[in-house]
C-alpha cells in the first residue's frame, strides 16, 4: 500500500475511531465513511505515506570515477545536469558538462542499475531498476535529500518521466506492462517534504513478459517501443475512465531492430535507438529513422548510426537540452554524445564524455 488516508470521527458523547484503509494490487485507496447521524462530530484527517524517511538523508559526496560505466540517460533540471551512470550504480550531477567526471557529485549510489531520473522542478524520481523501486529526492537548503522510497514498482522499472500537462510522474515497469502514475501532494509536510504516492497503475496485458525499455508521450498517443520478443511498437492512450489504456495501433518491426531502446520524434521523423535484434544480439545496435512507422516491418528505414562518427556501441536514451540533442551511449569510450539536427541532417556531433 503506497498511501493510506485515515478518516477519524470523534463524537461528543462517544469517542469512536474509524480508520478506512483499503488496497488492491499494491495501490492505496481511500474508503469514505459517512458522518454519524446523531451527535455532533468533528472530522480530522491524517495521512500516512509509504516509504517516507523519518530522517531524510543528505546527498552530495564526490564522484570517485573518472569515466562512465554504461551511461543510459542525461538530463538537465534548471541549472543542474544529471547522468545515470548505470553500471556504477549511481546518479551523478553537476552544474556544467565541461568539468571532469570526478568533479561531479553523487545524488545516490543506493541503486542497482538506475536508468533514468525525472523531475517536476521540486521532486526528483529515480528508477532503481533491479530493486523494483523508485527513490525520491528533494532539494532542501541547497542540498539534495533522499526523502522517500516507493517499493514494489512492478518488475525492473526502467524508465520514468514527468508529464507536465497531467502533473504526474510516469514510471514504466519494463517486464510487466504496467505504468505507475505517481503524484505529489500539493502541500508539503511540516518538515518541508512533499510526499509522493502511487495514484494509479495502468496495464497493457499484451506487454506482460515483454522487455520494453521505454515509452514516448506524443500529441497523438503514448508509444511503447518494441521488445525483442514481440517485435512491434504499440501506440496507446489512457482511456476515458482513466483506469487503463486503449490500444490505438500496432506497428510491426523488422527482426534486426526488434530490441529497441527509445523512439524520439525530431521534426517529421521518428528516430529510434536500437540495442539488439530479436535474438538479443548487441552487434545489431544502431540508430534508425523513418517518416512512417509502417515502413519498419519491411526494413525500408534509414540507418543513421554512421553519421555520428561512432561505432561498435549501444545508443541509448536521447534527450533535448537547451536546444541540442544529447544521447547516452555505451560499450565504447564515447558515452555522452551531443548533436544537432538541421534539415534532417545530423550535424555538430560532439563527444562530451
Amino acid at each position: 500500500m503506497y498511501r493510506k488516508k485515515c478518516i477519524v470521527y470523534t463524537a461528543v458523547v462517544l469517542a469512536a475511531v474509524l480508520c478506512a484503509c483499503a488496497g488492491k494490487d499494491g495501490l492505496a485507496t481511500v474508503a469514505e465513511k459517512e458522518m454519524p447521524e446523531t451527535g455532533a462530530a468533528v472530522e480530522t484527517e491524517a495521512a500516512v505515506y509509504e516509504g517516507l524517511l523519518s530522517d531524510p538523508a543528505a546527498c552530495g559526496q564526490t564522484n570517485t570515477y573518472d569515466t562512465l560505466n554504461v551511461a543510459t540517460y542525461i538530463t538537465k533540471v534548471e541549472d543542474t545536469y544529471f547522468i545515470a551512470d548505470c553500471y556504477h550504480d549511481q546518479i551523478i550531477y553537476h552544474d556544467n558538462i565541461t568539468d571532469p567526471l570526478d568533479q561531479w557529485a553523487v545524488l545516490t549510489d543506493e541503486v542497482h542499475y538506475a536508468h533514468t531520473i525525472a523531475s517536476d522542478g521540486t521532486s526528483f524520481v529515480v528508477d532503481d531498476t533491479e530493486n523494483n523501486r523508485l527513490l525520491v529526492f528533494q532539494k532542501m537548503d541547497g542540498s539534495y535529500v533522499h526523502t522517500q522510497t516507493l517499493e514494489n514498482i512492478g518488475m525492473r522499472p526502467h524508465y520514468v518521466q514527468y508529464d507536465e500537462k497531467e502533473r504526474v510522474f510516469m514510471a514504466w515497469s519494463s517486464i510487466t506492462g504496467e505504468m505507475y502514475l505517481v503524484r505529489k501532494e500539493a502541500q508539503p509536510q511540516s518538515d518541508g517534504v512533499y510526499p509522493l504516492y502511487v495514484d494509479k497503475i495502468l496495464k497493457i496485458d499484451e506487454l506482460y513478459g515483454v522487455y520494453v525499455r521505454s515509452f514516448t508521450v506524443l500529441d497523438d498517443g503514448i508509444y511503447f517501443v518494441s521488445g525483442h520478443n514481440n517485435r512491434k511498437i504499440i501506440k496507446a492512450a489512457v482511456n476515458g475512465a482513466g483506469d487503463g489504456f486503449d490500444l490505438i495501433a500496432e506497428y510491426s518491426v523488422a527482426k534486426e531492430i526488434a530490441g529497441m531502446v527509445q523512439l524520439t520524434k525530431i521534426g517529421d521523423r521518428y528516430y529510434i535507438t536500437v540495442s539488439t535484434d530479436d535474438q538479443e544480439d548487441q552487434d545489431y545496435a544502431t540508430i534508425v529513422r523513418t517518416d512512417s512507422l509502417e515502413k519498419l516491418a519491411g526494413g525500408t528505414y534509414e540507418d543513421v548510426y554512421d553519421q555520428f562518427g561512432i561505432s561498435g556501441g549501444t545508443p541509448y536514451y536521447i534527450t533535448r537540452i537547451d536546444g541540442r540533442y544529447y544521447m547516452a551511449h555505451h560499450r565504447t569510450s564515447e558515452n555522452i554524445i551531443a548533436f544537432d539536427v538541421e534539415d534532417d541532417r545530423i550535424e555538430n556531433v560532439e563527444v562530451i564524455y
